[in-house]
């Protein structure tokens, strides 16, 4: 598995044991967020919830499969589950939906714009995934407090901070700095991360920060 950070909440998933490969694209924003709008080709999108800075699939090329609503799907293999919770920053008339993703034999877990920590329906799908892309920038989202929390909810092998202050962003939210403070862990540096089921730590959980 090939994981690459395109910013604020969109990461570019690929697995490429098969003869063609498949690209799963988490939460595509449009430009005034500030990076460089996706725009390749992916088989699967996920759409945490109906806001620009998450629901830009039609910058993609081909003919995504879209998932936007809660449920269970399976797409070319690769088993998707959405489970509702509360946009943070007082949103609460906005649904969030946080995927669980299995893909190259990896469990996946994408929290969107969780603002709360998780309840128990929420943690039956969720808890135990071997990687967390967690935001934790505040304001419309976890803080880097709540995000530890949430965290230890879900005790990922590999947590991946999202939704924070970075570059060429135009986001009113925090940086990376509060979440790498709250864990107390030194985090890896990586601009991309190509993984397999037995890379995964046995014992520690493990910081990655990805670069865009």
């Amino acid at each position: 598995m090939i994981i690459t950070y395109l910013g604020h909440s969109c990461f570019k998933i690929q697995d490429r044991t098969g003869a063609e490969g498949i690209t799963l694209t988490t939460d595509p924003f449009d430009k005034k967020v500030g990076f460089r709008v996706p725009n390749f080709e992916s088989d699967i999108v996920t759409i945490s919830h109906d806001h620009f800075d998450h629901n830009n699939a039609k910058s993609l090329r081909g003919e995504p499969f879209v998932i936007d609503m809660p449920g269970e799907y399976d797409r070319r293999g690769v088993l998707v589950h959405g489970v509702v919770s509360k946009h943070g920053g007082g949103k609460d008339d906005v649904v969030n939906i946080m995927f669980r993703i299995e893909m190259d034999n990896i469990s996946i877990a994408h929290l969107g714009d969780l603002g709360e920590v998780l309840n128990e329906k929420q943690l039956e799908v969720l808890a135990g995934v071997d990687i967390l892309l967690v935001p934790v920038g505040g304001k419309y989202t976890l803080d880097a407090k709540k995000a530890v929390e949430v965290i230890s909810q879900i005790e990922p092998r590999i947590i991946i901070p999202m939704h924070y202050k970075v570059g060429a962003s135009k986001m009113d939210i925090e940086g990376v700095d509060g979440i790498i403070k709250e864990l107390g862990l030194t985090p890896t540096e990586e601009t991309r991360l190509n993984i397999k089921k037995k890379d995964l730590p046995q014992e520690d959980m493990e910081l990655v920060v990805m670069s865009v």
